[in-house]
């Protein structure tokens, strides 16, 4: 990742309502959820959702998908794991001591807490 693509990122999500939608489109990973499903839950107008849905589709952050007349947005979490990977390439100097609770805390948001998947079941 090039710093001006983490810059644009971070510009996508510097907005609430950006924030919140991609939030709600991780939580809804990796099915996605309909453009109007979205605007609903966070209690904004369709025609300013899609602005803001467009902004985070620009930043790499979700890709959409038309199904019959609705269009489908998920959260792309690879664009996610780059950012986190671009923000910790020199993480603390090599100093594993020092990086090691930061990883720990960002694998624990998949690991025990979260419900197993059929796969795991």
């Amino acid at each position: 990742m090039e710093t001006l693509d983490a810059i644009e990122i971070f510009a996508s999500l510097a907005q609430e309502t950006r924030l919140e939608a991609f939030r709600l489109l991780v939580r809804h990973a990796p099915d996605g959820l309909p453009a109007g499903d979205i605007a609903r839950a966070l209690q904004v107008p369709h025609n300013t959702m899609s602005s803001h849905l467009a902004s985070l589709t620009r930043a790499d952050l979700v890709e959409a998908e038309r199904q019959s007349r609705s269009i489908i947005y998920r959260a792309k979490l690879q664009t996610v794991q780059a950012l986190a990977g671009y923000l910790l390439k020199d993480c603390c100097g090599g100093r594993e001591e020092i990086c090691e609770p930061l990883i720990a805390d960002l694998q624990s948001c998949c690991g025990e807490n979260r419900p197993q998947s059929r796969k795991q079941q």
